[in-house]
């Protein structure tokens, strides 16, 4: 029983004793004696195949697929073809394509560059695959990024979104680092693969902070200049130009490239974060020609050594192209490299499984096979001149035309650097060289981990101002904006607190929608508050502002409401009131903080229109802010100039990732209809589609958490919705009847939904997705009512009309989600 381990054992140890005796016997700086043994013989080609590979570029030219190309396809020991076709440029004028033009490599900065450089500092023990990135970025673990790795940057599993916004005028290296410091992961750790320039230029100042070198200084004193790559650099100098395949006619910030004073770049890196960047960055900005290009994959296939210089150990070379994602996952990527995802066409058809490489954006390609010994470079400048050329096909056809030429192999590939069994034998220690942060089965328990991690011991705004013995309104005439949730840690109301502070005088209490209570789903009429005999003031009768009446003889006023972190409710527009009403009378505003019970850090949704503000829309926004009553108080009083004398009295122990059952604090339900935690995670999304004629479940006892009419069959809208694979969310069929609001009396079918992982879901999206299967099912039924109001956007409801896919109008969000986060990022208290 015993056998198969015991041979498997001693196979590891044989490979291994091998290893080590090459080791050895090779000598310092990588010099082989003459009696080392010999590496395998090159592949050999058949040269008629190899010419294939003529007609298939010309014909990609023919079609405008690019305007030229120069490719070349070689072994370990040489090369074995190298052509150029077609133009270098066309625009402004026409020059022919040569050998060595440099190209704008684009992504292939990743692998060349900066994993390379990432993977030498590894082996320096300069870096760890496990170090987190906030470790060497500070302040990037706001907003759940602190478990973020380096591994997951190289392998793409960060979850980051694939760039940051280039529709805000930003400029400077700084102001990048800092926009990836604002990003909020769009989805889990090792969840899935989102391929992001974000990481790399991350990657890229990484490895600038760690070495204390900038990026281009870095690799080209370890990397280009000792491999002879002569051609390969960023920022190349003006005596270069006349040998750069220019890119695209483009502003000098701007893309899409087009509008006035655009001009052809030309020796400027293409890519726009890159370009604002400064032309250095880790994602794109290097420019390079084939015969570097050979030579770097040449180094490689050597085992990280090329011309008796040694840049990489074999270990690395064998790792960062070995499997680093998640085997759950369908796409395949080691560290930096493509193995096996959708973008990796230009491996063509027949190299083999262990094969890898990478593409760029420009038209770039490198992809190399460990088990032949073989390499194939396509470098084009396909987005010259106006963006439109297309040589995914031609770099498969490539590849694939060279891959066919071999007609000999070396016959042990297994014992090669990179090579198959190379990879089994150091797949096999993975967890030596880096492992996997957090396992796939786990992703859906981080939100879980956080909170029963959590010291629990935040304190509220009242609670900071008691501990500060209300020092700051010590002499004042205060008035109150509560209702119930106005409350401190251990039970003690705001009203009662104020009422008895020394040298406070509390002279009148406001209360908000629901009323003082938080009871009433109707208009509030003003009243006396029984225990203190203090009038109070309704801001939900017959005015939604304070009066001058009110507001007599104040000099103070005070907010202390529970807000539930969606734009809809109304809590922030009463205190945007209350602000507004104070401001030209000399009254200061003073917020008592209390966290956002869905996080701080999670941000969703369409932004409302600017012309759209109302009751329940205040302020342009996405539907999830992501911020505390306070921020939102700092924020809209300096962009609204409303220009109040504001006063925020921050909590202690938040922080942005804190969902409210990490804090100890009780939950209150905010109004009637707001039970819990979980219909609060809903609600952005849920609430968002209340003006369509469904019920939400108002009049039963899970508001939010179920939707639903006489007309809609539950069981077949569970089946749409959940054949959507929403992610954190499952629906099953049920009937209620509510007792009051839409459709109250009637029974109803339709569907409950079950939060599976709040920290994955996106509920505007589900909202979305609702309203457009409603839509599909039921068109004759369905109306949207005044959804134009909550929902914010008309182009959204537009866009459900004329039955755009829910993905695709939830994507659209990003550009004015990416605005939100830049604008309130400066007025952020926690981290």
């Amino acid at each position: 029983m015993m056998w198969p381990h015991t041979r498997r054992t001693l196979w590891l140890c044989t490979v291994l004793i091998g290893l080590v005796t090459a080791s050895v016997a090779a000598g310092p700086a990588g010099q082989s004696p003459a009696s080392s043994p010999r590496p395998p013989a090159a592949p050999q080609f058949d040269a008629a195949r190899l010419a294939r590979i003529d007609g298939l570029v010309e014909e990609a030219i023919a079609r405008r697929q690019m305007p030229g190309a120069v490719v070349l396809v070689g072994t370990a020991d040489g090369v074995a073809y190298r052509k150029a076709f077609g133009r270098r440029a066309i625009d402004p004028a026409e020059e022919p394509m040569t050998n060595d033009t440099v190209f704008d490599a684009a992504s292939l900065t990743k692998v060349v560059a900066t994993t390379t450089a990432v993977m030498m500092l590894v082996e320096e023990g300069r870096l760890r695959l496990n170090d987190t990135v906030a470790s060497h970025v500070p302040g990037f673990e706001r907003y759940g990024k602190d478990r973020i790795t380096i591994r997951h940057l190289l392998s793409h599993t960060s979850g980051l979104r694939p760039d940051v916004d280039w529709s805000m005028p930003w400029v400077g290296y700084d102001t990048a680092i800092e926009l990836a410091c604002e990003e909020v992961p769009q989805a889990g750790l090792d969840e899935r693969i989102i391929y992001s320039d974000i990481n790399f230029f991350l990657l890229g100042h990484i490895v600038s902070r760690v070495s204390g070198e900038p990026l281009e200084v870095f690799t080209r004193a370890r990397i280009f200049e000792p491999l002879g790559m002569v051609d390969t650099m960023f920022r190349p100098p003006e005596a270069l130009r006349a040998r750069i395949a220019p890119t695209e006619r483009c502003t000098q910030y701007g893309f899409p490239c087009a509008g006035p004073g655009a001009t052809v770049l030309r020796g400027v890196v293409h890519d726009p974060t890159a370009r604002r960047m400064g032309g250095v960055a880790g994602h794109a900005g290097l420019f390079t020609t084939a015969a570097d290009l050979a030579r770097f994959a040449r180094m490689l296939l050597g085992g990280g050594a090329l011309d008796g210089v040694r840049v990489l150990s074999p270990l690395s070379v064998a790792r960062m192209t070995s499997p680093a994602t998640p085997p759950a996952l369908r796409e395949v990527r080691g560290l930096g490299w493509d193995i096996d995802s959708g973008l990796s066409q230009n491996r063509g058809e027949l190299m083999p499984r262990g094969s890898f490489g990478h593409t760029g954006w420009t038209g770039t390609s490198l992809w190399i096979d460990p088990a032949t010994r073989t390499f194939v470079v396509f470098l084009s400048n396909r987005v010259h001149p106006d963006g439109k050329g297309d040589v995914t096909p031609a770099r498969a056809r490539v590849a694939t035309a060279a891959a066919a030429a071999i007609v000999s192999a070396p016959p042990s590939p297994a014992t090669l650097p990179g090579g198959d069994g190379w990879q089994a034998l150091t797949a096999s220690a993975a967890g030596g060289f880096g492992g996997f942060a957090l396992p796939p089965a786990a992703t859906s328990a981080a939100g879980r981990d956080r909170a029963a991690n959590a010291d629990g011991n935040v304190l509220t705004g009242i609670d900071v101002l008691r501990a500060e013995q209300f020092a700051r309104l010590k002499g004042r005439r205060v008035g109150l904006v509560t209702n119930h949730t106005g409350r401190a840690r251990d039970g003690a109301t705001t009203i009662d607190l104020l009422h008895a502070a020394p040298g406070v005088a509390l002279v009148a209490l406001f209360s908000p929608e629901h009323g003082i209570r938080g009871v009433l789903d109707e208009k509030v009429p003003s009243s006396v508050d029984e225990k203190t005999g203090l009038t109070i003031h309704s801001l939900y009768g017959e005015t939604r502002r304070p009066t001058a009446e009110m507001l007599a003889g104040l000099d103070t006023l005070v907010v202390d409401l529970q807000d539930i972190g969606a734009r809809i409710y109304t809590y922030m527009s009463t205190m945007a009131y209350v602000m507004e009403a104070a401001a030209p009378r000399g009254i200061k505003v003073v917020v008592l903080d209390r966290p956002n019970p869905i996080n701080g850090w999670q941000i969703e949704g369409p932004v409302l229109d600017t012309d759209a503000t109302s009751f329940v829309g205040y302020y342009p926004m996405p539907m999830r802010h992501g911020l505390t009553l306070g921020e939102l108080a700092r924020l809209l009083n300096a962009e609204n100039t409303i220009g109040a004398d504001l006063d925020v009295v921050a909590m202690s122990g938040w922080r942005r990732d804190m969902w409210l059952d990490a804090t100890g604090l009780p939950w209150v339900n905010p109004s009637p209809n707001m039970r819990n935690l979980i219909q609060a995670t809903l609600y952005p999304g849920i609430g968002a589609i209340e003006g369509t004629n469904i019920s939400v479940g108002r009049g039963t006892d899970t508001p939010f958490e179920q939707i639903g009419a006489p007309w809609i069959d539950g069981t077949r809208l569970a089946a749409d919705l959940n054949a959507a694979k929403l992610p954190g969310i499952r629906f099953y069929p049920v009937a209620f009847t509510p007792a009051s609001s839409k459709h109250a009396g009637q029974p109803c079918g339709g569907v409950f939904m079950v939060v599976t992982n709040r920290d994955a879901l996106r509920p505007v999206r589900v909202g979305v997705e609702v309203a457009a299967t409603l839509l599909r099912l039921y068109g004759d039924r369905f109306e949207f009512g005044n959804s134009d109001k909550l929902l914010g956007s008309r182009e959204v409801l537009e866009q459900l009309r004329r039955g755009t896919a829910p993905d695709t109008i939830a994507a659209a969000w990003a550009a004015g989600e990416a605005k939100w986060r830049l604008l309130r990022a400066r007025y952020l208290i926690y981290r």
